[in-house]
């Protein structure tokens, strides 16, 4: 069975390694196909492709576009995406802009709670300092000690009802599937158990999702537990989408590791069927 993992990070966006160690850790764990999907960026893509053709390992170009649906936001990874595509990358810029300025809200957030600095501490983590993010003040808070490590520093900040919250708007959810779609590439629902929408609101993103051209949804993620993988698997056969793994790799340490995954359900369509890019590996294991 060929190891596919469509969902990492590297230090172009929230990541902690440079996108050529990336696939080198891919390769050491076995992975086959890898796309580095990167936050709202594709400046990684080049070196990842040059390490995976010297590692063996067939690079899908992706990206993770962040979007405001249903007062949340909500991921979209876009896969076999043209990253030099005008559209695309004018839809990116625009979306890094708004990062610092969130950034600065967060941290002015941070400070009337008693956590002074934060801002500074953050984009201190951060490689990329247009993609300053949530992960960066969790690996900074964790490092002053506020929490023990990243999960639990989630659960007491950052998130919705806690300090470091800030509303903000993102892309749509039109907007990040067309830009997709206008890429050439596929565009898939990232992580749905991480979104706190009820049954009749996940449908209603489906269904808006699917009408706008939407392919996928991620059923094998490091962000859903276990247990959960039936239910994403019953959903995208109930609503017509292939389905994606991935781990959600950003560091060693932090969550699964890239291509530690199960295999997705029998019964589900991968999104990578008919890929001609994986004909080498195919004739290969077929040898």
């Amino acid at each position: 069975m060929l190891n596919i993992d469509l969902h990492c990070h590297s230090n172009v966006s929230d990541g902690v390694l440079p996108p050529a160690e990336v696939v080198a850790r891919a390769a050491a764990n076995g992975v086959h196909v890898l796309a580095l999907t990167d936050h709202d960026d594709v400046a990684g893509i080049a070196a990842a492709r040059a390490a995976a053709d010297e590692a063996g390992v067939t690079l899908i170009p992706g990206v993770e576009i962040s979007v405001s649906w249903g007062g949340q936001t909500v991921h979209v990874v876009g896969l076999r995406i043209d990253a030099a595509h005008p559209e695309l990358a004018a839809g990116l810029r625009d979306i890094r802009r708004g990062r610092i300025e969130r950034a600065r809200r967060m941290s002015e957030d941070l400070a009337r709670s008693g956590i002074a600095g934060a801002y500074e501490g953050a984009y201190g983590f951060a490689v990329n300092k247009e993609m300053l993010g949530r992960t960066h003040f969790a690996r900074w808070l964790v490092a002053q000690g506020y929490a023990p490590d990243m999960r639990t520093v989630f659960k007491r900040f950052l998130t919705r009802g806690h300090p470091g919250y800030v509303e903000h708007q993102w892309t749509s959810l039109e907007n990040a599937v067309g830009w997709i779609r206008a890429s050439g590439g596929m565009a898939v629902i990232a992580h749905p158990g991480r979104y706190a929408f009820n049954a009749r609101e996940l449908h209603l993103l489906l269904d808006a999702f699917r009408a706008l051209g939407g392919e996928g949804i991620e059923v094998i993620t490091g962000s859903h537990h276990p247990s959960e993988y039936g239910k994403f698997a019953d959903l995208a056969r109930a609503f017509g989408l292939k389905a994606s793994r991935g781990a959600d790799f950003h560091a060693p340490g932090e969550g699964i590791d890239i291509g530690r995954l199960p295999a997705l359900p029998h019964y589900c369509q991968p999104v990578w069927q008919g890929w001609p890019e994986l004909e080498p590996h195919l004739s290969l294991s077929m040898a």
